[in-house]
Formats: C-alpha cells, structure tokens, sequence
C-alpha cells in the first residue's frame, strides 16, 4: 500500500528537516518535498499533488494563511494542515478559514502529530487540545461568517500586502510576483483604498494583526 505522501513547508531549515526526517523515520508517510516559504509551497503542490501539505504560518513572501487558500482552491484533493507555534486568534482563524483541515502547535509530540495526520486523511478534521475551545466560542458567538475586511483583497493584493508590510519597494515586490512595478502599484493603491489606510505603518499593522506577516518579519 502507497504511504501517503507529505509535503513538509517552514522557513526554518532545521526544523523543515528535522519534520521531515522525522516523519520518513515513522515508515508511515513519505515526504516528496521541503518549502521553505509559501509561494514555493504552492508551485510544489501543483507540480506533485501531494496527499497532506504540513504548512508553517507565518512565513516571509507568502504566508501559510495565503498559501492555504490557494492551494485549496487549485488542488482540492490537497488537504492542509498547520504546524506552528502560533496560538493565537488571528492565525487560528485565518488558517480554517482559509481551508486548512486541521490546525496543530509545534509544541505536540511526535505521536499527536502522526494521529494528526491520520484524522486528516480519513476526511475529518484536527485541531490542537489548546485552540479547540477557541475555535468553539468563535462559532458560539456567530462570528465565523462575519465579514472580514482581509475578504474585500484579491489573492494578488494580499500577496502585495505582505510584501509592503515585511518592507519590500514596488521594485523587489515586481521580481518576486514577477509582475511589472506598475502593476505592483495599482495593487497597492487598491489596497489602501478598500481597507482605508494610507500609510506604510498602518498597513504594517494592519498585516500584524490579521496574521499575514509577525514583527520578526517586518525589516
């Protein structure tokens, strides 16, 4: 029987390996490929369509959450799982949200992440003793179809708004996106437009606090 097969995504190369290590060692999951950001994610899991997308959160050029609902929407039969050391509500949310399957801090043992992983593939979804009562008074609180104001940006424009936030110029954001500085721009002025906000702070702040980028990352 195929073991199924796991691609393994964080920003930290030591942890990006030692997971992967880990979970070929179990003899349970082969893990085809490591990503080390979001958008290489992505582009891996089109190419590969692996069963389970083990996902980090807060990643610099394209985020875990951006990641998540892209892949989702492009390769359906991928499911997603987070693996982080964010607890918090923003990250949480962001992640089911945007279609991830199951949701689990890095502080877990091995075997949680294993039984984890094996929910996951039977359909069902996971999520850590630590956020479940989160996720239950989010939804007791009719919360969970509220209107997002991260919902009004097109996938373009909260790529681009990462970018700003993490301090990158129209002209490092056009190399990374390959697309030209104008259109960068355009997105950005779109940006400021729908969200209300004007100023390269703001926009900073704004990012923090819905989970696409964390004070590490701003330069």
């Amino acid at each position: 029987m195929e073991k199924p097969r796991i691609l393994v995504v964080d920003d930290h190369q030591i942890v990006r390996d030692s997971i992967g290590h880990t979970l070929e060692s179990s003899s349970e999951f082969h893990v085809v490929a490591r990503a080390d950001n979001g958008r290489v994610a992505l582009k891996l899991t089109e190419e590969l369509r692996p069963d389970i997308v083990l996902m980090d959160v807060s990643m610099p050029d394209m985020n875990g959450i951006e990641a998540t609902r892209q892949i989702v929407a492009t390769v359906p039969d991928t499911k997603v799982m987070a693996l982080t050391m964010h607890s918090a509500k923003p990250y949480v949310m962001g992640m089911l949200n945007a279609g991830a399957s199951g949701y689990l801090l890095k502080t877990a043992p091995f075997e949680e992440v294993v039984k984890a992983l094996n929910v996951i593939l039977s359909g069902a979804t996971y999520l850590s003793p630590e956020i479940t009562h989160m996720v239950v008074e989010f939804a007791k609180n009719r919360e969970w179809d509220a209107v997002d104001s991260l919902s009004l940006l097109s996938a373009r424009e909260r790529e681009v708004l990462q970018l700003i936030s993490e301090g990158h110029t129209s002209k490092t954001i056009s190399a990374q996106m390959n697309i030209s500085s104008k259109t960068v721009d355009v997105h950005r002025n779109n940006i400021k437009k729908k969200l209300n906000i004007h100023t390269i702070a703001g926009l900073t702040k704004y990012a923090i606090t819905k989970g696409l980028t964390d004070l590490a990352s701003v330069q």
